[in-house]
Formats: C-alpha cells, sequence, structure tokens
C-alpha cells in the first residue's frame, strides 16, 4: 500500500474529499469519503506502519464510514 498505489486508489474510486480520523500509526491516520456512501480508507506509504498495522487499520476502519 504504497503511496503511488494509494494516489491510484483514491483517483480509481473518485474520491473527492476525506474526514481524516484518528491516527492508526504514526503518520498513518484513519480516513473516511465523504459521500453518500462513505468508505473507510487507511492510506499510507509503503515505509509506515508495523508489522501489525493492518490489524489495527480494520480495527480502526470497522464503523468509521457509518
Amino acid at each position: 500500500a504504497g503511496g503511488e498505489t494509494s494516489g491510484a486508489v483514491v483517483q480509481a474510486l473518485d474520491v473527492k474529499s476525506l474526514q481524516i480520523g484518528a491516527q492508526i500509526d504514526p503518520g498513518v491516520p484513519a480516513t473516511a469519503t465523504i459521500d453518500a456512501q462513505p468508505l473507510g480508507l487507511a492510506l499510507k506509504s509503503g515505509n509506515f506502519g508495523a508489522l501489525d498495522f493492518f490489524d489495527k487499520a480494520l480495527r480502526a476502519l470497522d464503523g468509521a464510514a457509518r
């Protein structure tokens, strides 16, 4: 989930705005799209996040887009 990949995902999903949420890991916040159907996202560069990042991201994003 590198920076270029994150940018491509946001572009492909046509994301216009994100609400920034709590920090998942240093430098990586939870986010949610600001849409009629919100979508929780964790966008990070490849070198950010601890080994358990994806576990923490899943917990942080559970309900983030509700």
